[in-house]
């Protein structure tokens, strides 16, 4: 069947890591892009990234602004929403910024889309609001409210435990495990999805939410401290520093190539079948951040610079969550198809050419003055 096909796009937070990747992949499709971007100095130094397609028009603006977005949304189709603030450890100490931007953000905007012809709406939610991922015990019994509780001794697990006192069981975690908001950014990562599925059904457009697992790949903001853990991992090491790993480094994750997420969002903006659903994105590939730290520290030449684990855990971290690809690769027809390896050689790189000022002694200062790290 012949797909519909959108003319104009507005993605806000479009001159994001993950935005100009969707930008230039919806050009090469067909489409026009408008981006709602305030270009916010943690992220971009005020300035238009020098990757970002030049096709696309840019609004500076924030997504709270109403002008801005009455401007942005102006014979717009269809909106993809990326503007967000991005950081679990943030978010515990800077709440009003989060939930401002998040969560207000998104009701300004569903707001100012009502009574324009916007068919669909695509929201970035993330793999942060399930909290830990799915468990089962040694004895198959599936657990999707696993808590860890504080560590008695050195010695003690990291892992949650089963009513016996025994490690529980990591495995794929789908779409129908239930949520457990564990950091202010999980709960306003909820709260968008939750607005975009709510309001587009009630006011007659599509909505759809992906729930992102860890988008790496070029293009990141390596200064950010409060970005992708890779990405933090490079401008480590592109300073010459061990890359930081919090607990034991054995917390295992999933980590899906940026590229692989562009093609994502337009399977969400294009297929019927997708209106009014969640889907995970990621690989079906699961990874401990010890092992990705040193894999990094490969690829860019500096097998020396091991990670260095804190033996700490951040308030509001979770232990395990890797993503169950089922529903995406059966509804959207998506599958992630970036070699890991491949990733982070193009990965490193990138990294070669860049500048990064590292933030990352500061950002975890900032989260031990705070009680944030125990």
């Amino acid at each position: 069947m012949e797909v519909a096909r959108v003319e104009t796009v507005l993605i806000t937070g479009g001159a994001g890591f993950i935005g100009r990747h969707v930008t230039q992949l919806l050009l090469d499709n067909g489409y026009t892009v408008r981006i709602l971007d305030p270009l916010i100095e943690q992220v971009h130094q005020g300035q238009r990234p020098a990757d970002l397609p030049p096709a696309a028009e840019l609004i500076v603006g924030d997504v709270r602004d109403r002008s801005a977005l009455s401007r942005g949304l102006e014979k717009v189709d269809a909106v993809i929403h990326l503007a967000a603030e991005v950081g679990v450890g943030q978010s515990m100490y800077a709440v009003e910024r989060y939930v401002s931007v998040n969560d207000l953000g998104t009701a300004a905007l569903f707001e100012e889309m009502v009574g324009r012809n916007i068919r669909r709406v695509v929201v970035a939610s993330s793999m942060s609001i399930y909290g830990e991922g799915l468990y089962r015990t040694e004895g198959g019994d599936i657990v999707e409210n696993a808590v860890r509780r504080p560590r008695a001794c050195d010695d003690a697990s990291w892992d949650p435990l089963d009513e016996q006192g025994l490690p529980l069981i990591p495995m794929p975690t789908p779409e129908w495990k239930r949520p457990s908001l564990a950091s202010v950014y999980a709960l306003t990562k909820y709260v968008q999805e939750q607005l975009t599925l709510t309001l587009s059904a009630a006011y007659g457009m599509e909505g759809v939410a992906l729930r992102l697992f860890n988008v790496y790949g070029p293009g990141q903001a390596l200064s950010n401290p409060y970005t992708g853990v890779l990405a933090i991992f490079a401008s480590r090491l592109l300073n010459g520093q061990r890359p930081i790993v919090f607990e034991d480094g054995r917390q295992r994750r999933d980590f899906v190539h940026v590229s692989d997420v562009a093609r994502a969002f337009l399977a969400a903006l294009e297929k019927p079948s997708a209106a009014g659903q969640v889907f995970n994105v990621g690989s079906g590939e699961d990874r401990s951040i010890l092992e990705i730290g040193n894999s990094l520290a490969e690829a860019m030449g500096r097998p020396e610079l091991s990670p260095e684990t804190v033996g700490k855990a951040r308030i509001g971290d979770i232990r395990h969550c890797f993503c169950d690809v089922t529903k995406a690769r059966e509804v959207l027809g998506f599958k992630a198809s970036k070699d890991f390896g491949q990733g982070l050689s193009e990965l490193a790189r990138w990294v070669a050419r860049q500048t990064a000022h590292d933030r990352v002694e500061q950002a975890r200062r900032e989260l031990e003055q705070r009680g944030l790290v125990a």
